[in-house]
């Protein structure tokens, strides 16, 4: 389950070093082929679960962002940012858990819209300003763009209408102010 930005980073506050709980992990680098698949051995091969990944070329073409959400307690989280330092193509690594950061998630979901659902879909989707960007006669596909929490409260209220499909992008996170990872 992925926690809202707040959540985590009060988490972070209360329990510090000693709970398991979500990071964010942004790490830079190459964009190369099989840095991808090197990244998620590393995960694999330690135990380690990726909870949610979103991989993406940066404002350089040459360089990637990763931005992967794992769960463990200091000593794993440490473990995970050193095994991935180590890796050849990765050229910074940052736990955004332990900073201020802004995250948002991507979701489409594809609802039944019957004529007599049609305006309370609108309703909804209008209160989480989002987007309903397919129509067809019995469905539309909704963009709904937020942090977690924002994204768990829009599927709670549309379920009852009839959700047919669902896809997440998972969190992509940037830390606040100036500080840059590349």
């Amino acid at each position: 389950m992925v926690q809202s930005m707040a959540s985590r980073q009060a988490s972070y506050q209360a329990n510090h070093d000693q709970a398991v709980r979500a990071h964010v992990i942004s790490v830079l680098v190459e964009n190369r082929v099989g840095v991808l698949a090197r990244v998620a051995g590393l995960f694999t091969g330690r135990g380690f679960n990726i909870e949610s990944l979103a991989v993406a070329e940066t404002e350089e073409p040459t360089l990637s962002r990763m931005t992967i959400v794992t769960s463990g307690d200091a000593r794993i989280i440490e473990q995970v940012t050193k095994q991935l330092n180590k890796l050849v193509d990765v050229i910074k690594v940052v736990d955004l858990s332990r900073e201020h950061f802004v995250e948002r998630e991507l979701s489409l979901v594809k609802v039944r819209a019957e004529a007599e659902q049609r305006a309370e879909i609108l309703r909804i989707t209008d209160i989480f300003r989002g987007n309903i960007i397919d129509v067809s006669p019995k469905s539309y596909v909704i963009e709904v763009t937020g942090d977690g929490e924002k994204i768990r409260a829009f599927l709670d209220l549309i379920k009852p209408i009839g959700v047919l499909e669902i896809v997440r992008t998972g969190p992509v996170a940037l830390s606040r102010g100036s500080k840059a990872l590349s």
